[in-house]
C-alpha cells in the first residue's frame, strides 16, 4: 500500500484528494491514475456482509448509469479484505440481483481510511464510518458527507448534490435551497457599486432584492468535465 497527502484528520473541501495505490476487487488501483480525469463518488462502509451497507452499494450499482451521465466513477472502501470484497459481490447478485461493476478497495490495513478521515473512534475504530467524497478532475474536494453506522445514505441527494456542483462550475452560478435540474439558480450577489446597479438592469432575474437575483439557465448547458 502506497499513500501521498496529509494524514491524521478529514480532508477539507478544496484540497487534493489524497493519492493512493491499494487492492481493489479490480486489481491493484493508484488513485490518480483511475480517476482518469473524471469525477470520483468515493464511499466507504463498515462491513461487508451487513445489511444496511448491502443496499446502499446495490443501490449504487443500480444508479450506475445516472452517475456515469454525468462522468463520474464510483469507488467503495472497506477495511475488509479482497476475498470478502469478491464472496459478498457474488452473494448481493443472488440475494438482491444486482451487479457491482465498481471497483471496492481492501483497505485491511486503513491507510487509506486514515488518509481520508473514515475512522471515527467514537462510532468505531476498526470500521469505517458512512463517508462520502466527492471529488473533481483536477482531484480537488469538492463536497464531503459523513453519515452515523446506522443511517443509509440518500443516493437521490448525493447525485442532486454532483448535478448541483457541475451546473455551478458550468455556469458560474451558485444553486439555492432544494435546487434540482431545471430550477433557477442563484446569481452570484455583488461586489461593487457597479455590479449592483448591472444587477437591477437585468429584466430577466427574480429579484428579491439588490444581493439576491435568480434567473434561468438555458436549456443547453456546458457537458461537465
Amino acid at each position: 500500500m502506497e499513500t501521498s497527502g496529509s494524514t491524521g484528520g478529514i480532508p477539507r473541501i478544496g484540497e487534493t484528494a489524497p493519492d493512493f495505490t491499494a487492492n481493489s476487487t479490480h486489481g491493484e488501483l493508484t488513485f490518480s491514475k483511475w480517476q482518469d480525469g473524471k469525477w470520483v463518488l468515493m464511499f466507504s462502509h463498515p462491513a461487508d456482509f451487513t445489511p444496511v451497507c448491502s443496499t446502499e452499494l446495490t443501490e449504487f450499482a443500480k444508479r450506475g448509469n445516472d452517475f456515469a451521465k454525468h462522468n463520474v466513477k464510483l469507488l467503495g472502501v472497506s477495511v475488509d479484505s479482497v476475498h470478502s470484497h469478491l464472496a459478498w459481490i457474488q452473494n448481493l447478485k443472488q440475494i438482491l440481483g444486482a451487479q457491482i461493476t465498481y471497483p471496492l478497495v481492501a483497505d485491511i490495513d486503513m491507510k487509506v481510511s486514515g488518509l481520508y478521515g473514515m475512522i471515527h473512534p467514537g462510532a468505531s475504530s476498526t470500521a469505517t464510518v458512512r463517508s462520502v467524497f466527492v471529488i473533481d478532475p483536477k482531484r480537488t474536494i469538492r463536497a464531503l458527507i459523513y453519515y452515523p453506522m446506522n443511517v443509509g445514505r440518500n443516493s437521490d441527494e448525493i447525485l442532486r448534490l454532483i448535478e448541483a456542483l457541475q451546473t455551478a462550475d458550468a455556469n458560474a452560478c451558485a444553486t439555492p435551497v432544494n435546487w434540482k435540474p431545471g430550477d433557477k439558480v442563484v446569481v452570484p450577489p455583488p461586489k461593487t457599486e457597479a455590479e449592483v446597479a448591472e444587477r437591477l438592469s437585468h429584466t430577466d432575474y427574480e429579484r428579491l432584492d439588490f444581493y439576491l437575483n435568480k434567473k434561468d439557465l438555458p436549456k443547453l448547458q456546458p457537458a461537465a468535465k
